[in-house]
């Protein structure tokens, strides 16, 4: 019998987030108390918030319903596991779907997992590995629950940075919110010894730090991390963007579940002459099976589907997903990709003997 009334209704409240509806008797036998006792501790859940649903009937039963606020979950060791397992995975990748909020509820878990189920999470991860669609670098999720915490409790932080360019720096700044995008996790914050709003991508910060220093937050210029971001890459992308035109003998649904989805959407192309008489000096390059544009019609495909788009991938990066679509492809534009292409198609023909 349980006497002491908070691990009691603590009990009880593990019990109901089962999605089942629980008998009142069985209840009484898994506690160990009366059913009055039950009843009583029914209420005092659903004093708390909780949204506690009973059951007419000689044995009235008792479930934990959807109710207007999310209250407090209680799990037990393999449901905190599967959880915490499940949040590193994605948070390691910027997924899609995947954004701030779930490496906020993963910094919340860590901080209050025992060491023998933070043990148990760090090795089921290092035992396992993620297959993902994404481009993006992995990030260590404790980089991640780091962040995530300084944002949250308004902390400075304190971090490694490595540029670009090889360039590596300390940094002191206020972290002011994480942002993902299908390929990678930003942190925007205002950098202290340069006085001004930056945004570092996360797989390039080492050694987060919290300061323990508090501070309030400044007003960011857009109003919304996310438009900032948003500005921040198109000025540093504008100097060297450029318009992709590429056809593929293949439907649209067929190209468009394997390219990255910020390159644009394919369209079908019905009528490829019609396309290509429209645009006299366009020069398509074909990748054939060996990769040499000599092996395919270098002509627009009739039917399938074409992309064009602006973009400021580097084109070498470009041309390798191209060839890993596993269909046949033309480059129309720019010539900077159609000159990549037949260089990379010639030296994986000369690496396969051809």
């Amino acid at each position: 019998m349980t006497t002491d009334t908070p691990a009691r209704l603590l009990q009880l409240l593990s019990l109901l987030q089962t999605p089942r509806e629980w008998p009142g008797g069985e209840l009484s036998e898994r506690l160990g108390v009366s059913r009055r006792t039950v009843r009583r501790d029914i209420d005092r859940l659903r004093e708390l918030g909780y949204p506690v649903q009973a059951s007419k009937g000689s044995d009235g039963g008792y479930r934990l319903v959807a109710g207007k606020a999310m209250p407090p979950l209680v799990l037990d060791d393999e449901e905190a596991v599967a959880i915490a397992v499940g949040l590193r995975a994605g948070a390691g990748h910027a997924l899609e779907g995947v954004d701030e909020a779930s490496v906020r509820a993963l910094a919340k878990l860590e901080q209050v997992l025992p060491a023998r189920l933070r043990h148990r999470v760090s090795t089921l991860q290092a035992a396992t590995t993620p297959l993902t669609s994404g481009d993006g670098a992995s990030i260590a999720p404790e980089t991640l629950t780091a962040i995530a915490s300084t944002v949250a409790g308004q902390e400075r932080l304190r971090f490694a940075y490595h540029a670009k360019d090889g360039t590596q720096s300390r940094r002191l700044a206020e972290p002011y919110r994480l942002v993902s995008t299908d390929r990678r996790w930003y942190l925007v914050a205002y950098d202290l010894d340069r006085e001004d709003w930056r945004t570092f991508r996360v797989d390039r910060i080492r050694d987060p730090f919290a300061t323990g220093a508090r501070f309030t937050p400044r007003e960011l210029p857009t109003g919304s991390a996310a438009e900032y971001l948003r500005r921040s890459i198109r000025r540093r992308s504008d100097a060297h963007e450029y318009e992709l035109d590429v056809t593929f003998e293949a439907s649209p649904e067929f190209v468009a579940t394997r390219l990255p989805a910020w390159l644009g959407t394919p369209v079908a192309n019905p009528n490829a002459d019609a396309n290509r008489d429209a645009k006299p000096d366009a020069k398509p390059v074909a990748a054939g099976p060996s990769g040499n544009p000599e092996d395919s019609d270098s002509g627009a495909v009739e039917g399938g589907c074409r992309l064009q788009c602006s973009t400021s991938d580097p084109v070498e990066w470009v041309a390798v997903r191209l060839a890993m679509l596993g269909c046949e492809f033309s480059v129309r534009g720019p010539a900077e990709l159609a000159e990549c292409v037949r260089e990379l198609g010639g030296r994986l023909g000369r690496a396969g003997g051809v």
